[in-house]
């Protein structure tokens, strides 16, 4: 993913004004700072929480929003909460935007405790014993009105980390640990 806050330099903004036909003037050591935000929009299917906030902002995380962020993803079961995983949290953000179209993503499954691992495992739920979820690293999702391979496919091309496609459960696992695919 790209960051949200780069660089423009004089040679850049006069490329870019060369090519729009306009004339560009600015010192030789010009430099503009672009600042952008990140915003998020997200629905627990568990608990009808939901949060639409910026979470990045100005080159950093927004804590409050990181802190609501955390709580929302929790284990729903437990109500215990940890520090979610940044790069997935942006990776969602870059999921949505790719092909949200506004719409919130569906959390399904966030942290899960290691109890409500094991629990999960045993009642035959498909966890596994390593699940990123136990660290705060994966995510189940779903984007209403959109279809299950464009979600895949999207999340497939940021490669960071594992996706997994669930047809029978309408919903896609995304997660930052090693790059695999299911």
């Amino acid at each position: 993913m790209s960051g949200s806050s780069s660089q423009v330099t004089r040679r850049g903004l006069l490329a870019g004004a060369a090519a729009a036909g306009t004339l560009a003037t600015l010192p030789a050591e010009a430099t503009i700072r672009i600042r952008r935000e990140r915003e998020l929009n997200i629905v627990n299917a568990h608990t009808g929480e939901s949060f639409r906030d910026v979470f990045w902002a100005d080159g950093h995380h927004v804590p409050s929003a990181v802190k609501h962020l955390n709580w929302l993803m929790r284990d729903f079961r437990t109500d215990e909460a940890i520090p979610i995983d940044a790069d997935l949290v942006n990776l969602l953000y870059g999921i949505q935007t790719r092909i949200g179209h506004g719409k919130p993503l569906v959390l399904l499954s966030g942290y899960r405790s290691p109890a409500t691992n094991q629990e999960l495992i045993a009642e035959g739920h498909g966890a596994v014993e390593n699940s990123m979820h136990i660290v705060g690293k994966a995510a189940d999702i779903h984007i209403p009105g959109v279809q299950l391979r464009y979600l895949s496919r999207a999340a497939t091309s940021f490669r960071a980390g594992g996706v997994g496609t669930y047809w029978n459960n309408n919903f896609v696992h995304v997660d930052t640990g090693r790059i695999r695919f299911w």
